[in-house]
């Protein structure tokens, strides 16, 4: 009776097939998406707070109503930029009138009062107002403020008086611009890295797993 015989071991049987290799680790790390994200972040963030400062600044400057007028307490001399507030703001639509600020006391005085020459406009909430004009205090105190020829504006039209918000506008929206862009620019340069780094590695993951194994029957 024959015997069936057994094959020696790894003769002719097929080969264990190698584990596959780990991927190769993508430099940077996707943690580092997070460093750029932050500053974007931060500029929105100070954006918005850069905002919401500047329109708390504007809430407290002192105002009389038009046409009825009234007094302004006025702290420090120097120049002061008086602001229309009301319809016809952001347009520059403003009916023509007088504007007259008055010493209401001692040692109050005027120094000069001229159009302001360049256009600045702020809008917060339902509060939209214009820069008109620019005032120059000799000596701080009160003020009377006088508007003939008024009559035709529209109700609840103010004339508010403060600094310059020019310069806080400018700042808040440069700062805040720069990290944007900055945290931007971040992301996308980590992404098209990453994105090259990985076409690149995947050949030479195929390639090395290629040379590690080999059908049986390869070997001489």
């Amino acid at each position: 009776m024959a015997t069936p015989m057994t094959p020696a071991p790894g003769g002719g049987g097929p080969d264990p097939v190698p584990p596959a290799a780990s991927p190769a680790r993508i430099r940077p790390g996707r943690i580092w998406y997070l460093v750029p994200l932050l500053v974007l972040l931060g500029g929105v963030a100070w954006l918005v707070s850069g905002l919401v400062s500047l329109g708390s600044h504007v809430d407290a400057f002192p105002r009389v109503a038009i046409p009825a007028g009234g007094q302004v307490s006025l702290s420090h001399s120097g120049g002061y930029v008086v602001y229309y507030e009301g319809p016809g703001a952001q347009s520059g639509q403003i009916p023509a009138f007088r504007v007259q600020v008055i010493p209401a006391a001692a040692p109050a005085a005027v120094q000069s009062l001229a159009p302001y020459t360049t256009s600045v406009t702020y809008a917060f909430g339902s509060r939209q107002g214009r820069a008109v004009l620019t005032l120059q205090v000799r000596h701080p105190g009160r003020f009377r403020v006088e508007t003939p020829g008024a009559s035709g504006l529209p109700a609840g039209s103010d004339l508010a008086f403060g600094d310059s918000i020019a310069g806080g506008i400018t700042v808040t929206a440069v700062l805040s611009g720069l990290l944007m862009f900055a945290g931007l620019a971040g992301l996308i340069v980590i992404f098209v890295i990453r994105v090259a780094k990985t076409r690149r590695a995947r050949p030479a993951a195929s390639a090395a797993a290629a040379s590690a194994w080999s059908p049986p029957g390869s070997q001489p």
